[in-house]
Formats: C-alpha cells, structure tokens, sequence
C-alpha cells in the first residue's frame, strides 16, 4: 500500500487535551511525528508535556481563531493536520435551548474547520499533507438532543470536501479528508450524549452504552486517523469511523 512514514515529521492536532484528541496525539507521536498541540490553558499544556515529553510541542491557542490558525501553520508547517477540537454540545431538546446554545458548535467546530482550511490552502502546506477535520456520526443521523451539533458537524464535513476540490483544482497536492467517527462514551461528548439519551429513555446510562453494542473508543480513532495520514490509499473525502475501522463514505 502507498504509506508515508511520519517519523521525523511534524504534525498538529487541535483539542489535543483529551478524547479523541489525546489519543490521535499518542498514536503519531508512536510513529514518530514531533507533535504540535494546541490546547487552551496551561495546565492541559503541561499535563502534555509531562505525558509525552519531548515529543510534543505544546500551543495555548483557541483552534476557533483565525489569527491562531495562520500563525501555528506559518511557523511549523506540519505535514500532518489533525482538527478535533470542538465544545461539549449541550444535551437538552430543541425547544430547551436557546440560539446561543444551539449555534454553539457553529461558532467553534464549524469556525476551526473553516479558518483551518482557509489558512492550508493560502500557505499553502507542502504537497504530500494531510488535513483531517473530526466530523461526527451524527452529521448523518443527526442528533435531536444537541441542539445544532449535527448541523454543525455536517458542515464540517462539507468544508473539508470544499477544501479538498480547491487543493485539486490548484494542483497542491494536500489531502483533505474528514472523519465521522459514531458516539464513543470515553469522550465528554460522546458521555454528556450517553447521559442525554439514557436520560429521554428512562435507563440508567451504562444499560443504554450495553444497548449500543461495541463501542468506538479513542483508542480507535487514534489508530484510525493515523492510518488515513500514513497511507494514501484512503482517497475517499469522508470516512466513517467505527470499532472495527474506516468506512468510506
């Protein structure tokens, strides 16, 4: 298969304090990437740091602003882009939310998606790199309890389709390619929804999380983000992440 070894090379993950990002952090930095992580406070920074050790870089940034997006590109030009960071949607029905709570995950999943983007493109990254946007598995099937965070996750996915047309059709040779993984209850997404939905259902949390049957962990997607970065023979835009792997879709 046409794999890329990462050893020596530099990537960045967003919202790389825990979850999914965490994960995806330790999974490149044991394949031997230097690891830029962008979190937002100093304590999650140093908590890195300690964990890793000289393999990451830590960046206080907020991965929602522009001016971050372009300044973190500029200066490690990182053959490996991982965009996870997003809020904690609130797990409450539609007509308990107000616009604010709702358009959250626009304001933030969506924004870093798109300044991101924006900002590989206009560099642009070196031919070869890869950008990877965390979608969701609820931008297809939505998800009634989380106000606008399907919505939100959808477009995410549509901007790393956008992206991925622009980089071809100027030749620059960076993949763009956005992830979905389904609900995992080892994040705090994917707990607050657990709780949400065990909640509307009337059984406790752990009887609802037994129903899903095998669940996807961070463990997972790390693996599986790390495969779509190494080896180009995952050119499909989207995939669709599961326990037992990558699905295209």
């Amino acid at each position: 298969m046409p794999t890329s070894d990462l050893t020596g090379t530099t990537a960045l993950v967003t919202g790389a304090a825990g979850g999914f990002g965490r994960a995806v952090t330790s999974a490149l930095v044991a394949a031997g990437a230097q690891v830029v992580t962008v979190v937002r406070d100093q304590g999650a920074a140093a908590g890195l740091t300690e964990e890793f050790g000289a393999s990451v870089t830590p960046a206080v940034a907020d991965a929602a602003d522009p001016v971050a997006a372009g300044r973190l590109l500029d200066r490690y030009r990182p053959r490996t882009v991982v965009l996870n960071a997003g809020v904690v949607p609130l797990g409450r029905a539609l007509q308990l939310h107000t616009w604010e709570s709702f358009s959250r995950p626009w304001e933030v999943d969506v924004k870093q998606a798109f300044s991101w983007a924006r900002e590989a493109l206009l560099l642009p990254l070196e031919p070869g790199s890869t950008v990877v946007s965390v979608s969701s598995g609820a931008a297809i099937g939505g998800s009634p309890l989380s106000g606008g965070y399907a919505g939100a996750k959808a477009t995410v996915r549509f901007v790393s389709a956008y992206a991925a047309g622009e980089a071809e059709r100027a030749a620059l040779g960076i993949r763009f390619v956005a992830v979905l993984p389904t609900l995992s209850p080892g994040t705090a997404v994917g707990a607050g929804g657990a709780a949400a939905y065990a909640a509307r259902q009337g059984v406790p949390v752990a009887d609802f999380v037994a129903g899903m049957g095998p669940t996807l962990t961070p463990e997972h997607v790390g693996k599986a983000v790390l495969d779509i970065a190494s080896d180009t023979s995952f050119d499909q835009l989207a995939y669709l992440l599961k326990p037992n792997g990558p699905a295209a879709l």
